[in-house]
């Protein structure tokens, strides 16, 4: 799973690791640095992406002290999915019981301190990471989100869910979006969902970091995003980087740039409430 090529930081091991949700098994890599009660980070990718979209992130923070992980959501991939699971299975809410079930692998290890935990995620990996921080409060110190996918919601009700087009009222049992085979489920799990109330009761420390020219999930979305958190919990941070001409997906000096800001907040000392 992990690829031979691959530059690890200095002291970090990378090694698959796998765990199961239900009937399910959940695959990815583990990061782990030198040492014991490391703290606990979970990179999440994309809607049709894989775990390598992500990688990057987690043997950055590795270097940087933290026992990371990312992985396949279960049926979350367009291809090269490593877990179990049908595209006609998923959606946001199983990726959040996915999201869950590797926090409690890690949290297990005996390397592992639970009382320290980051959740990061990507578009709809961050939209994932988002709700399942609010679901579990104080047990996440810190929530990093890279463009994320808060429109999803907002796309189900409009009938539009990036290329894919069906009627709100009456959502077909399938229909394809892109590559990917969805089901019903899909956007009938989130047409309810307001986000912003959804994942405000989350109490600990925030960095949104968007570009300005993402043309797939609007800056507006993190703006709104960061205003409901400071609301919710004026004293805790909650950190908003906008990054001029950056699109949905950083590339080159913009991901150098997230990058950079992911690790400076990943080192601060947790907020009050974030603790």
């Amino acid at each position: 799973m992990c690829q031979q090529q691959e530059t690890l930081p200095a002291g970090v091991t990378a090694a698959p690791f796998a765990c199961r949700r239900g009937a399910l098994t959940l695959r990815g890599v583990e990061y782990r640095p030198a040492g014991t009660a490391l703290p606990i980070a979970i990179v999440c990718h994309g809607f049709m992406q894989n775990l390598d979209t992500v990688r990057h992130y987690a043997r950055a923070l590795a270097g940087a002290g933290w026992l990371a992980y990312c992985f396949d959501f279960s049926g979350g991939c367009a291809e090269g999915c490593r877990s179990d699971g049908a595209t006609t299975d998923m959606s946001a809410l199983t990726e959040v019981e996915d999201l869950q079930a590797v926090l409690a692998w890690a949290a297990s290890r005996p390397y592992a301190d639970s009382g320290r935990v980051l959740l990061m995620g990507c578009s709809m990996g961050g939209f994932v990471s988002a709700l399942t921080a609010a679901k579990l409060g104080a047990r996440v110190q810190k929530l990093v989100l890279f463009y994320p996918a808060l429109c999803i919601p907002d796309d189900a009700r409009a009938g539009q869910m990036m290329s894919a087009r069906f009627d709100p009222h009456e959502i077909p049992e399938f229909f394809d979006c892109g590559p990917m085979r969805l089901s019903r489920r899909y956007a009938a799990d989130v047409i309810g969902i307001d986000p912003f109330a959804a994942i405000a009761p989350y109490p600990g420390d925030v960095l949104l970091v968007h570009g300005d020219a993402d043309d797939v999930v609007s800056v507006a979305y993190s703006r709104r995003a960061a205003a409901a958190y400071r609301a919710a919990a004026p004293a805790r941070t909650v950190a908003l980087h906008i990054l001029p001409g950056a699109g949905h997906g950083f590339m080159g000096r913009d991901d150098e740039t997230a990058r950079s800001l992911l690790l400076g907040f990943a080192a601060a000392p947790a907020s009050a409430s974030g603790r």
